[in-house]
């Protein structure tokens, strides 16, 4: 029997929030050991096996455990009475397209897949919403964040000043090398790049230098500004890239590898 090794968050006493490590799975390779993720191309009976361990593990149904086939927008899907009464083909067709989900209902597992992006979790004490976030940049770009938490506000009415929020595993400013085309694009939508972006010298190419971008600290801003105080905002400071033998990076392993799961109880 496995046992999954996850990284837990001091969120709130009410909730469990964590990150699953690629430890204490089935899975082989490139996917070992533990990844839930039906989508990157892993043996269907390893991701079984994982997906029921991590249950097990939560004291959770495997069918009060929700992830969504994400797509880098900012859609984001609330998970209500009316959603868990649905088939699970009806279930799994409204997960699709989904890059954030969100929920007051108890006992129910919240979450979102990474290996490089970021990860992001928001808890309202006030209203017991949980929100699950995946922010690659093209989300982070398009503001997935404060998005996710306007919509958090009007679903639930939670308060700036109430929320609480982890921004989880993903990469670091140091290593998230981009080109011309993803530095432009953060700028023409109105980021201050000074904040943001730094050279590096290239990769493949020392002698010259690429732009980086800092996708924790661009998520850490927009809840900040949507009025999240800085001191209910968690950073996990866990780069991927950097600790790829602990939590799955694409950068590192390739497209077809494992991928973390960041969630909420």
């Amino acid at each position: 029997m496995y046992t999954p090794e996850l990284h837990y968050y001091k969120l709130s006493e009410d909730v469990i929030a964590f990150s699953t490590t690629r430890h204490g799975g089935a899975s082989k390779g490139n996917y070992g050991e533990l990844n839930i993720n039906p989508y990157c191309g892993d043996d269907p009976a390893a991701i079984t096996t994982n997906r029921q361990a991590l249950c097990r593990t939560l004291n959770i149904e495997d069918s009060h455990l929700f992830l969504p086939h994400q797509v880098h927008d900012i859609e984001c899907l609330a998970i209500t009475e009316d959603f868990l009464q649905a088939t699970p083909e009806q279930r799994q067709q409204l997960l699709e397209g989904k890059d954030a989900l969100m929920t007051t209902l108890p006992h129910l597992c919240i979450g979102v897949s990474t290996a490089d992006c970021i990860p992001v979790l928001l808890y309202d004490p006030r209203h017991h919403a949980k929100v699950a976030i995946h922010a690659g940049w093209r989300g982070t770009v398009s503001r997935i964040v404060k998005e996710t938490f306007r919509k958090m506000q009007r679903v639930y009415g939670t308060l700036p000043e109430d929320a609480l929020a982890v921004i989880g595993p993903g990469i670091s400013l140091k290593n998230f090398e981009v080109g011309q085309e993803v530095y432009d694009d953060f700028a023409l939508h109105g980021f201050d790049m000074r904040l943001l972006a730094r050279k590096y010298p290239c990769r493949n190419n020392p002698t010259q230098e690429k732009w980086h971008i800092n996708l924790p600290l661009c998520n850490q801003l927009q809840l900040e500004s949507v009025g999240v105080p800085r001191s209910h905002i968690q950073q996990s400071g866990l780069c991927t890239y950097d600790n790829v033998g602990d939590f799955f990076s694409a950068r590192r392993l390739g497209i077809n590898s494992g991928r973390i799961y960041t969630g909420i109880i």
